[in-house]
This record gives structure tokens, C-alpha cells and sequence, in this order.
């Protein structure tokens, strides 16, 4: 989450707003020895707070034994919603998604996503067939 920003509207969107549909838990990993605290520079997304205004020290030990295996990245600032599938981001650009693919994933996590992205997001959505 520290890195990502929707490739429509750059960092002006940054963060991304983080919807998790199921988690896979890695509880044997563990920071490297050499690592530094905190892992990220901005955001922690494991807080879902920047890191300037984290009052405590970041719980990257923990949120490192975490992955996203299935979810959401959506952009408040256009519209654009991103599925995670198999704890990879998929943020392609409009035109190389297939809109099939992310209507079935829409319809199948429905109950778990807000109207926001379900009925109204871009480039496709359960609202009408495509928003392009």
C-alpha cells in the first residue's frame, strides 16, 4: 500500500483505499535482521494511517506475516476499482482489462463490496455493463 497510487490519477489519489476479501497468513515469516523500522515510507497500510501520524511504532512484524490473497484497490478520486486475485494487484489500464472477468469477479463478491464500486466503478461495474 506504501507504493501504490492508482495509474490514472498518479499520486494524487494515493492511498488507495485497501478492500480485503480474504487474507493468507504467513506466520514463520520474518523481518530480515537488517531491516529498518518502519518497512514503509508513507503509508502503513497495515494501520491504514500515514506514518507521520502513527503515535506508536509500525507493527511491520506483524503485517509482513500477512498477505491480501483476494480483494480490492479503489481510487475514492476516479472511480477505478482493481481486483487482487491470488495476492496480486491487477491495475491495468482500462483498455487491456477484460470486462467479463471483472464483472464475474463483481458478482461474485458482491455482498462483500460497497455500491460505490459494485454499482458505479470504472471501468466496469453491476450498475451497467461498461462505464468507459
Amino acid at each position: 500500500m506504501d507504493i501504490l497510487a492508482c495509474p490514472y490519477c498518479k499520486d494524487a489519489s494515493f492511498p488507495l483505499k485497501l478492500i480485503v476479501i480474504e487474507e493468507k497468513r504467513y506466520p514463520n515469516r520474518s523481518l530480515p535482521r537488517t531491516a529498518s523500522i518502519p518497512l514503509c515510507e508513507l503509508y502503513c497500510g497495515f494501520k491504514k494511517s500515514f506514518i507521520k501520524d502513527l503515535k506508536d511504532k509500525p507493527p511491520c512484524d506483524e503485517c509482513i506475516k500477512i498477505e491480501v490473497a483476494t480483494g480490492v484497490l479503489y481510487c475514492s478520486r476516479c472511480g477505478r476499482w482493481f481486483p487482487i486475485i491470488d495476492e496480486i494487484p491487477r491495475m491495468l489500464p482500462d483498455d487491456y482489462r477484460k470486462e467479463g472477468e471483472d464483472l464475474e469477479f463483481l458478482r461474485k463478491y458482491s455482498h462483500l463490496l460497497p455500491d460505490e464500486i459494485k454499482l458505479k466503478g470504472k471501468p466496469f461495474n453491476l450498475g451497467r455493463a461498461s462505464t468507459k
